[in-house]
């Protein structure tokens, strides 16, 4: 029998005209949608986003988006950290359209081989409790919670985590 649902899955580098964009876009009207976030929300993704537009280095820094049929679904962005040999995992996004095709894990694994062939040692993220979806890709690869605090942001009373994953005890889990 035919496989009438068989979908084009693409992770590629977020290289083209719009990918940046369409980063923004995605995570304003995506956590507004699923959290009620205001635009602070919007605003913080939009300077990550600049910041890694106007002043990545390719050479230890990466982003990816993620695309079925063509169409933008998910993305994430790896940056250097303040200290040496530390990145950061930055701004993982999945949107509806791409959730149940393993994306985010595709995207973090993506992020994870550039980390180690990149000469990182660890990968620290900054996430919120509420986001249960990512942080459960976070702890498939290995990633343990290393801090947390209450704060008011994007109009909502959160909690802030801080995750870190060690690349040099931690292999590449590509089966959760």
């Amino acid at each position: 029998m035919p496989q009438q649902d068989q979908k084009h899955i693409v992770v590629r580098r977020a290289d083209r005209p719009g990918d940046l964009g369409w980063v923004v876009m995605a995570h304003g009207e995506a956590y507004d949608r699923q959290f009620g976030w205001n635009t602070d929300f919007e605003a913080l993704v939009a300077k990550i986003v600049a910041d890694y537009g106007t002043r990545h280095d390719p050479a230890c820094e990466a982003a990816w988006i993620a695309e079925v049929d063509g169409r933008r679904v998910g993305c994430v962005f790896l940056v250097a950290g303040d200290q040496p040999k530390v990145a950061k995992l930055r701004i993982l996004l999945v949107t509806p359209e791409g959730r149940s095709l393993r994306l985010g894990t595709r995207l973090v694994e993506e992020c994870l081989t550039f980390a180690r062939e990149t000469g990182y040692e660890q990968v620290t993220l900054w996430t919120n409790d509420v986001l249960t979806a990512a942080r459960k890709i976070y702890q498939s690869f290995g990633f343990t919670l290393a801090d947390e605090e209450r704060h008011h942001s994007f109009g909502h009373d959160l909690v802030g985590q801080n995750w870190t994953l060690d690349l040099r005890t931690t292999a590449v889990n590509s089966d959760s």
